[in-house]
C-alpha cells in the first residue's frame, strides 16, 4: 500500500506541476511576433492615430486658452497704463478751448454740467502739465492759477460750490486760454 500511496502522491504531483507549467506557459506566450496574443483586445492603429490627434488638439487648445488669457492680462495692463499716463497738454487744452464759447446762468441746469465740465478740462490741463517733457516750471503761471482755483474750491466740486465760484472757475479758464495763447508751440 505504501508503493501505490507513493505512486498516486507521485502522479498527483506530476499533475499538478503540468497543470501549473500550462498556466505559465500561456501567460508566456500572450505576445508573439504578430503582435498582442487572443486574450488582449485588438486596437485598430487608426483608433491610436485619433487618440494622439485628440490628445494633440487638446494641447493646443489649452495652449490657445493659455495665450489669450496672456494677451487679455498684456491689453488689461496696456489699458491701465494709459489711463495713468497723462495726455498731452496740446491735447488737453483742446478739450478746455472747447468751452471757451459756452457759459450759463446761475441755477439752470446745464450750468452744473458745463461748470463741472470746465472744472474737469482744468484738472485734465494740470495733470497733462505736470506731467509734460518741458517741466512743470515752464507752465508755472497757469499751474499757479490752477492750485488757486483748487484752493478757493477746498476739494468740494459740487454743483452748489462750482456756481459759488463760478467767476473763479471761468476767470481761470480765460486767463489759461490767454497765456496759451501766447505759447503756441505748446499747443500746436
Amino acid at each position: 500500500m505504501s508503493v501505490r500511496t507513493n505512486a498516486r502522491g507521485a502522479a498527483t504531483a506530476v499533475a499538478a506541476a503540468a497543470v501549473l507549467g500550462a498556466f505559465l506557459v500561456g501567460c508566456t506566450s500572450v505576445s508573439t511576433s504578430q503582435g498582442p496574443g487572443a486574450d488582449v483586445p485588438y486596437v485598430a492603429p487608426s483608433a491610436n492615430a485619433s487618440a494622439m490627434a485628440k490628445a494633440a488638439d487638446d494641447a493646443a487648445a489649452a495652449k490657445s486658452a493659455s495665450d489669450e488669457a496672456s494677451a487679455e492680462a498684456e491689453a488689461a495692463e496696456a489699458a491701465e497704463v494709459a489711463r495713468n499716463t497723462p495726455e498731452a497738454v496740446r491735447d488737453a487744452f483742446a478739450g478746455l478751448q472747447a468751452t471757451l464759447n459756452d457759459t450759463c446762468a446761475p441755477g439752470s441746469a446745464n450750468c452744473a454740467y458745463f461748470l463741472g465740465r470746465v472744472n474737469d478740462e482744468l484738472a485734465r490741463l494740470d495733470k497733462a502739465m505736470k506731467a509734460d517733457a518741458q517741466g512743470p516750471g515752464h507752465f508755472k503761471e497757469p499751474l499757479a492759477w490752477i492750485s488757486a482755483l483748487r484752493t478757493t474750491l477746498n476739494g468740494d466740486t459740487s454743483t452748489a460750490n462750482l456756481e459759488k465760484h463760478r467767476s473763479e472757475l471761468i476767470g481761470t479758464r480765460d486767463r489759461i486760454n490767454t497765456w496759451m495763447q501766447g505759447h503756441p508751440e505748446d499747443y500746436r
